[in-house]
């Protein structure tokens, strides 16, 4: 299996610096920040730092084996037998990595063919239009349910199910409805364990020492994503491979690729003054990837009045939208581009005599070669034309070994520059505020 390799190419003077430190040099320009990303490192992997109690995700694939997977393998396939839809009920982390993955690895336009289970997703927000019309199309399907909070009690998910529930009791009856609905929640304490051992709900454990933005690999992620038919044992494993490259005991610079990611943004953050980093793609089914990648390093590197904020762009969709800022506006980011190697399928562009589109020029070339060379443009009209720093990520295939190790790679890199920059990249203290005041206007008891 082929790893996740990174292209500096395109990186202008952040590039060519990082290229340097792999080749095993110090370059005067990285002096102190490459001792602070090393310093990062050893409190990271030696589980000292601040959040260390949160680090439960760190050594996680290594304890993936076939035994471990086996029980949410095993309640995944009796879910698959009696569903047409699965309804996963989350929000933040306890959403975004299993939509981000479904999107990856299912059909693009899932709605025209017919194939079963598929996942639809609840309790990421607050619209009654929407749950309107999920009660509506869940009369017409067997449907499964799988609740994912730790708690039981935040707002958006406790809301969703409460309209679910109700709904699968009457279609189907109390008794049949137990053995519809999943529940992930903590081990021992909350709202939601407690309703699952009243109701006699199966359940499986959100680790009390993951995250939720990290928790992907646990349970959180695994159960639904099984159901849905993606291999959860080669997802394990490119994740397994991809911390055996990363987590060693020292730090190689011409190896860890999370390392030289780390360096690369903290320098442009902190030496040139880039305060947004662009995630961009040139796969439209990334794009759910992005919005994961966001919520990790948002909501890690977010705090104290510092950090990068993450955006993202889809491309090249977006060229036709934003591409003008990006070539031409304030020069306040760099791009990190998701670079696909290579399609699972082909297809090639058809000839015609007439060629009144003028596009016989690309005529018997795969569509794919079309996109490597916008991809291969852009890059170059951002970074030489425009002066946008662009790192590209090459990832072998879009398959679940490949997801696998990409997950982790930026989870160990998010813990690690958050380390660099000095905050705890395992809390989220300001995500409270907007809860309190929503409880007040709402009259919440005790609010």
């Amino acid at each position: 299996m082929e790893n996740l390799k990174l292209d500096f190419r395109f990186g202008l003077e952040a590039g060519r610096l990082i290229e340097s430190v792999i080749a095993g040099e110090k370059p005067d320009k990285l002096s102190g920040l490459q001792e602070k990303v090393e310093e990062a490192f050893q409190t990271l992997t030696r589980e000292k730092g601040k959040g260390h109690e949160f680090l439960g995700w760190l050594r996680l694939p290594g304890r993936l084996s076939g035994e471990a997977l086996a029980p949410v393998k095993e309640k995944a396939e009796d879910f698959r037998k009696k569903s047409q839809l699965l309804v996963c009920i989350g929000i933040g982390g306890s959403y975004l990595g299993t939509k981000a993955l479904v999107e990856c690895m299912t059909p693009q336009l899932t709605p025209f063919i017919m194939g079963y289970p598929r996942v639809v997703f609840a309790g990421h927000h607050l619209c009654e239009d929407y749950y309107s019309e999920l009660l509506a199309v869940l009369e017409h399907y067997d449907y499964t349910v799988c609740v994912i909070s730790k708690s039981g009690t935040t707002t958006e998910p406790a809301i969703a199910f409460r309209l679910v529930r109700e709904h699968i009791e009457k279609k189907y009856g109390k008794e049949e409805a137990r053995n519809r609905i999943t529940v992930i929640t903590d081990k021992e304490r909350g709202a939601l364990k407690t309703l699952a051992d009243q109701e006699g709900y199966t359940s499986f454990v959100v680790p009390d020492n993951i995250g939720g933005r990290y928790s992907v690999l646990t349970p959180v992620g695994l159960f639904p994503l099984a159901l849905s038919g993606i291999d959860i044992s080669e997802l394990a494993q490119g994740a397994q491979d991809m911390q055996e490259l990363l987590c060693t005991p020292e730090l190689d610079w011409s190896r860890n690729i999370a390392a030289q990611y780390t360096l690369f943004r903290q320098y442009l953050y902190k030496l040139q003054g880039k305060k947004v980093e662009l995630l961009a793609n040139f796969e439209p089914r990334l794009l759910y990837f992005g919005e994961w990648w966001k919520q990790l390093f948002g909501e890690s590197e977010g705090k104290e009045g510092k950090g990068i904020f993450p955006a993202s762009a889809n491309f090249t969709t977006d060229l036709h939208s934003l591409g003008q800022y990006i070539q031409e506006g304030e020069r306040l980011f760099f791009e990190t581009v998701l670079s696909m190697e290579n399609q699972n399928t082909e297809l090639a562009v058809p000839f015609e005599e007439s060629d009144l589109d003028k596009m016989n020029f690309v005529a018997g070339k795969r569509v794919s070669h079309v996109n490597e060379k916008a991809e291969e443009g852009t890059c170059m009209a951002h970074s030489q034309q425009g002066g946008v720093p662009v790192l590209r990520i090459r990832i072998p295939r879009l398959n679940e070994y490949s997801l696998g190790q990409l997950i982790y790679f930026f989870e160990f890199a998010c813990g690690l520059s958050g380390y660099t920059l000095g905050v705890n990249p395992f809390d989220q203290p300001g995500v409270e505020a907007y809860k309190k005041n929503m409880f007040k206007l709402l009259g919440k008891p005790g609010a």
